[in-house]
């Protein structure tokens, strides 16, 4: 009877995981999309941006999608938007991140990657000039609608200027895996709780 609850326990954490980690709702709806787009033109986002995010928006898929983020900082100290304090443009833009990832995490989403520049650009063509990325990064996140539940909530569009100040020149853009060579959380979460739930019965028989 006990093995029973150990496996049931399991696979109700993962439900649950599962619940939380995956989109249920499906694609966004026409009405969601003029809604989210209205809150952006309040925003005072531009006008290329605008048509840029509906196109994207109407062709939702409903899956996960990872943001590639090319990022260069400002060199030397910066002036933090409120007080005026002369700080680092990495401290200030681990500032923003404090506020923004536990909301990123809540909606499913997560940090997938990150990594700092150690080279010049080692082939290219056909593109502007190497502008000195500082660091990289992708960004998980569980659906369109999550991203634009974010990207248009006041406390975080208040916070664009502490961005603003930390970084130089960024470009992003949405990316979905063709291919990897790790696991999916979706799989090693199923392992982790899997193994916790054997060496549990194990226990249990010794």
């Amino acid at each position: 009877m006990t093995s029973i609850w150990i496996w049931g326990g399991a696979l109700g954490l993962y439900i649950f995981f599962l619940g939380w980690y995956q989109n249920w709702r499906g694609k966004l709806s026409s009405a969601e999309i003029d809604t989210y787009m209205q809150k952006m033109e309040a925003g005072g986002y531009e006008v290329a941006t605008l048509s840029r995010m509906r196109a994207f928006l109407e062709a939702d898929d409903g899956k996960e999608f990872v943001m590639l983020n090319l990022v260069r900082l400002y060199e030397g100290d910066v002036a933090h938007p409120k007080t005026g304090e002369m700080m680092s443009p990495r401290a200030l833009l681990q500032g923003y991140l404090k506020g923004f990832l536990p909301a990123l995490i809540k909606r499913g989403g997560h940090p997938a990657l990150q990594a700092r520049k150690v080279g010049p650009y080692v082939d290219s063509w056909n593109v502007e000039p190497d502008p000195e990325w500082t660091i990289m990064g992708y960004m998980r996140y569980r659906s369109r609608r999550d991203m634009m539940a974010l990207a248009t909530d006041a406390r975080f569009m208040d916070a664009h200027p502490f961005k603003h100040a930390a970084i130089e020149t960024t470009f992003s853009f949405p990316t979905q895996r063709m291919m990897a060579l790790y696991f999916s959380p979706t799989i090693w979460v199923a392992l982790v709780l899997a193994l916790g739930g054997a060496l549990s019965h194990l226990a249990l028989l010794v």
